[in-house]
């Protein structure tokens, strides 16, 4: 990794259940990517969960929309990776997207605000209802690791993960075995 993408930190401090999350992505580049806001919901043993209501509104460079369905983000203790989990009113379908990601940072903006970022490395799992799992942007990924100069062992090891969070979510493994479903009950509450 480049020097400026090491300094991170990975554990949040002082979140409250209720509080406004930012989730912030961004390219290898420095280039901004989606920004969703959400709420606070709690953790467990895989990690921290945000509620991203129907309606809030969801945005990058180019692109903005109001979601269309409820989503819980799972941002995990370890692994490059970010988990969005949907409901069944999603338009298209889709019921888990994990977005192979680095440099997981938690940033307090200011009391009862928080900001999560994170580089998104192109590589996504994705569940949804008619086409199963598979492996998503692949080509994207290629691209990008030759044109923003994705270091080798990092590429090695987003390939890795990829293929291990694939079968994970293929065979429903935890948290992808419905653990959602109780942060979407407290979400919704």
């Amino acid at each position: 990794m480049t020097e400026q993408h090491q300094s991170t930190t990975r554990v949040p401090s002082g979140l409250e259940p209720g509080q406004l999350v930012v989730a912030r992505n961004r390219k290898w580049n420095g280039k901004a990517h989606w920004v969703v806001p959400g709420r606070y919901l709690g953790e467990d043993q895989f990690g921290w969960w945000i509620f991203q209501g129907t309606n809030e509104f969801c945005s990058r460079p180019g692109a903005a929309f109001y979601a269309e369905s409820d989503a819980v983000l799972l941002i995990p203790r370890s692994g490059e990776w970010v988990a969005t989990f949907y409901d069944d009113a999603h338009p298209n379908g889709v019921r888990v997207y994990v977005d192979l990601a680095v440099a997981h940072e938690w940033s307090n903006i200011r009391p009862g605000v928080t900001e999560f970022h994170v580089i998104d490395m192109d590589l996504d799992v994705v569940r949804t209802s008619d086409r199963g799992v598979y492996i998503d942007d692949e080509d994207e990924f290629a691209e990008h690791r030759l044109a923003m100069k994705y270091p080798a062992h990092l590429v090695e090891s987003l390939q890795a993960a990829t293929d291990q969070l694939f079968q994970a979510v293929k065979a429903q493994q935890a948290p992808f075995d419905g653990t959602d479903v109780e942060w979407f009950t407290k979400g919704r509450a």
